[in-house]
């Protein structure tokens, strides 16, 4: 009889382990992943979202250049990766340092390889600054058609992409995405993320911060 009892106790014992060790699970489970934003919060931060979609990534090279003496000619160089990306026709806006109001529009017409280089040449659309011979020039490399998403949604934290996306009408979760191209609006998303969905561009950093201070405040939750 006493060795019924004895293996009647170790049976209980052994069963409640996994519920306890589930107690142990569900007390010690953060809260839902996700941040809530009133509608006052949102409009005090002027909260904006961006729709995922395929879109023209452009790639902005600048280079310093010197205009001839007939004010209409720009010429530079390039070196590097952004090199091999100058073509013949490319668009090119140009302006003196000294005045960045005055913004002039040009094209490449001649992009010559030199060593690891490449020598530019910029036809102006009208005749340039008078008594200025320094530009800035921006060259506009079209690099395509990409699903993309706008620079501000990207957080980085160390080699991690973070954005935000609204789930539910003022409810934003965190997703790690994995990036492409990067150009000067726009960048490339390979995955994490799909089209039509909407990424909070303007805003997000503080929603990061809520996110993050809400994570630190919740703890362990009661049984």
């Amino acid at each position: 009889m006493v060795l019924t009892r004895s293996l009647l106790l170790l049976i209980s014992l052994l069963a409640a382990v996994p519920a306890a060790g589930q107690g142990v699970r569900e007390h010690t489970r953060l809260a839902p992943r996700g941040t809530t934003v009133t509608k006052s919060q949102a409009e005090a931060l002027t909260l904006t979202v961006s729709t995922v979609s395929t879109r023209l990534i452009q790639t902005w090279i600048r280079t310093a250049g010197t205009i001839d003496k007939t004010g209409r000619t720009l010429t530079g160089s390039l070196s590097g990766s952004d090199a091999a990306l100058v073509k013949v026709g490319q668009r090119v806006r140009a302006f003196p340092p000294s005045s960045k109001s005055s913004m002039y529009q040009a094209r490449v017409t001649r992009a010559v390889t030199k060593g690891s280089g490449v020598a530019v040449e910029a036809s102006l659309a009208a005749t340039g600054r008078l008594n200025t011979t320094l530009y800035v020039m921006e060259i506009v490399v079209e690099r395509g058609p990409f699903l993309a998403i706008p620079n501000e949604a990207i957080i980085e934290e160390g080699d991690r992409h973070i954005v935000y996306v609204e789930q539910l009408p003022g409810q934003y979760v965190p997703l790690e995405i994995h990036t492409g191209i990067q150009g000067e609006l726009l960048t490339q998303v390979i995955d994490g993320v799909k089209e039509g969905d909407q990424v909070v561009t303007f805003g997000s950093f503080f929603i990061d911060a809520e996110h993050k201070l809400k994570g630190t405040e919740a703890g362990p939750q009661p049984q």
